[in-house]
């Protein structure tokens, strides 16, 4: 995506911040105005957080509606909602990979292989390997990733860099702890655990 960026806006370093904005954020654009999902946004607070003038950002959307590749690309965006940010918090695991690009397909098939092989539990699985952007996956896991298969993971061919980002600590900040949820798979679980002991 960064290269259709880098062609049609190599002379427009300022609608090309804006076109990059949407880009990331999924926001799409159609009629003359920008889109999260179904829900206009308005221009004033999009031109306050990218940090141009609104009129940059009338003309990016006049642009891209005039060409027709942009146009195709942008009124189709949508946000990705992800487990990533919430993890911690609902005591799940992320482990962040930071992958070879050359070796991006194997180490990821080897690593996903790897997990079903020891019973890991996955929720969420979240990959990129654009061109100009590092190759990087996350994956969410439904509680903790056991010593020994991370020991084994970090050794897969193709790993630049592995972090593992571990639940709170803190029970006031899990959800679990303080929420009014009548159903909670953490908490049917652990009870169900409880009663069987």
């Amino acid at each position: 995506m960064m290269l259709v960026l880098d062609a049609y806006f190599k002379n427009f370093p300022a609608r090309r911040k804006v076109a990059e904005f949407l880009f990331e954020n999924g926001l799409s654009v159609k009629n003359g105005k920008i889109y999260l999902r179904n829900v206009e946004v308005p221009i004033s607070e999009l031109s306050r957080v990218i940090g141009v003038n609104r009129k940059i950002i009338y003309h990016t959307i006049d642009y891209i509606e005039n060409t027709y590749p942009l146009r195709m690309i942008f009124e189709k965006l949508n946000p990705l909602p992800s487990l990533i940010n919430v993890a911690p918090i609902m005591g799940w695991e992320v482990l962040e990979i930071e992958l070879e690009k050359e070796e991006y397909s194997h180490a990821l098939s080897e690593l996903l292989r790897y997990l079903y092989e020891n019973d890991v539990p996955i929720m969420e699985i979240f990959s990129r390997n654009l061109r100009q952007e590092d190759a990087k996956a996350y994956i969410v896991i439904d509680g903790t990733l056991p010593v020994e298969v991370f020991m084994r993971i970090k050794d897969i061919p193709g790993f630049r860099k592995l972090v593992l980002h571990t639940p709170e600590k803190s029970k006031e900040k899990v959800v679990c702890s303080y929420c009014e949820v009548n159903y909670c798979p953490k908490k049917v679980v652990i009870e169900g655990l409880n009663y069987k002991g």
